[in-house]
């Protein structure tokens, strides 16, 4: 099926990855950080010092102890990293390339067609894979005991700058469709693979899928956004999402039965040099430093692990995430402009057509900063949001539920059908300079809490 999206808007950044994949050298390290995985109730299973496999457990989920998060390389534990209340923030491996590596069961490609569900959810759960899963309401990890109705293959993300699906797909064909199929094994209902226009043979070729495909402005490529058209949920209904970079994965543990070496991500934006806008395929878990520092212009900069409108700062001296399939790279702006929406703006880009370059015919991507351009004011009735918003959600008596904590109103609204990232450009058009991500993010949370 196809679908049109009207609402919304591209941000239009500078420095789109190019679709080409490098190789990169082996990092001497690899990091796991296990505050990604939300929740988690940790419980350190190794000390520095400690020489571990690759695939060896670091850390178990004291709730649920079968939740295991494993060592993506082989190597001596070189380093453990504590923060507030003495939650592990960080463990670096120093890697030994000729380290032993943990084995899983592996099957054939047609094996995996017919896999008992039972068996995938207990490999995903002993390797930490099934936290890729994400589950709707409240976009958490996938609950191994729930059956969802649906589950949805997000490979078209039109947020600036995700890894390309189809470049990740077409890297490894094999991989990617056996994670479809194991994905097909985990529901009773459909799985649904989201694709853009654009989509390349694997995506289009991919099988016992549903295939559709979406066009339009972001966020035509948001998981809220393919739902609410294909297969709309109750308030009791459970759906699951995966992005298409991370089904490739999960085929490759179960094809090999070890956990997969490397991974591959995309590095974009303006403060990236032009000919390092790539994506590449490096270690997974691996040391990143070495790459900022070859690629990114000088001067001040914000790394952000993510695309910029719903990712996280990361420092230069970082590893890879788990979770992480793109960096973007934008300038830390501080300038101010004195009257700056008195100039007529031909090189800067505005939603609300203030400024003289909307005017124009020619399409232009943005040099965007960090500047927010102004400080955070009275929050008044525009109409702005609806305009960037897909979902049947009437955005601002949205957040004003939120705000007064009147869950019952926020539900009723429909809070439940979206993710804190369907807001993102909610955020970068608000003239009230609000964080409307974090006041939806703060309403999940409460409801779910305090129970549907």
């Amino acid at each position: 099926m196809e679908f049109k999206i009207k609402q919304g808007f591209d941000v239009g950044l500078a420095g789109r990855p190019d679709t080409s994949v490098v190789d990169l050298i082996p990092s001497e390290t690899v990091a796991v950080y296990p505050l990604e995985f939300t929740g988690m109730k940790q419980r350190l299973l190794v000390a520095e010092g400690d020489i571990v496999k690759q695939g060896a457990v670091l850390m178990e989920n004291k709730a649920h102890q079968a939740f295991k998060l494993r060592a993506p390389a082989g190597g001596v534990v070189s380093s453990i990293t504590r923060g507030e209340r003495r939650f592990v923030e960080r463990i670096i491996i120093k890697v030994d390339v000729n380290a032993e590596a943990e084995t899983f069961t592996r099957y054939e490609p047609e094996a995996v067609k017919g896999l008992d569900r039972q068996a995938i959810i207990d490999q995903l759960i002993t390797t930490g894979y099934l936290s890729l899963i994400r589950q709707r309401p409240f976009s958490q990890m996938a609950d191994p005991e729930a059956h969802p109705k649906s589950i949805f293959v997000n490979a078209m993300n039109t947020a600036p700058f995700q890894a390309d699906a189809g470049v990740v797909a077409a890297s490894d064909p094999l991989a990617f469709q056996a994670g479809l199929d194991l994905m097909t094994r985990l529901t009773d209902g459909e799985v649904h693979l989201c694709v853009g226009n654009n989509a390349g043979d694997t995506l289009k070729g991919a099988q016992r899928v549903s295939l559709h495909t979406f066009s339009g402005p972001h966020p035509s490529g948001n998981n809220s956004v393919h739902i609410s058209r294909i297969d709309p949920m109750a308030p009791t209904d459970v759906v699951w999402t995966i992005k298409a970079v991370d089904v490739a994965s999960i085929g490759r543990l179960f094809l090999d039965g070890t956990l997969p070496v490397s991974r591959v991500i995309s590095l974009g934006g303006p403060s990236v040099k032009p000919e390092a806008r790539s994506h590449y395929r490096i270690r997974a878990g691996g040391d990143l430093a070495a790459l900022f520092d070859t690629s990114i212009e000088e001067g001040d900069v914000r790394i952000v692990g993510g695309d910029v409108l719903a990712g996280c700062e990361i420092p230069r001296e970082s590893h890879l995430g788990f979770h992480q399939s793109s960096v973007t790279v934008i300038p830390a702006t501080k300038e101010r402009y004195f009257l700056g929406w008195t100039m007529p703006g031909l090189t800067k880009m505005s939603f609300s057509r203030l400024f003289a370059s909307t005017w124009l015919p020619r399409k232009q991507d943005w040099n965007l900063g960090t500047s927010m351009h102004g400080e955070e004011r009275a929050l008044v009735l525009t109409g702005h949001y609806d305009k960037v918003m897909p979902l049947n959600i009437m955005v601002d008596y949205l957040i004003r539920a939120v705000l007064a904590t009147d869950t019952d109103e926020a539900i009723a609204l429909g809070i439940l059908e979206t993710d804190p990232e369907d807001f993102a450009l909610c955020d970068v058009i608000c003239p009230s300079k609000i964080e409307v991500q974090e006041i939806i993010s703060r309403g999940l949370r409460m409801i779910e809490e305090e129970g549907i």
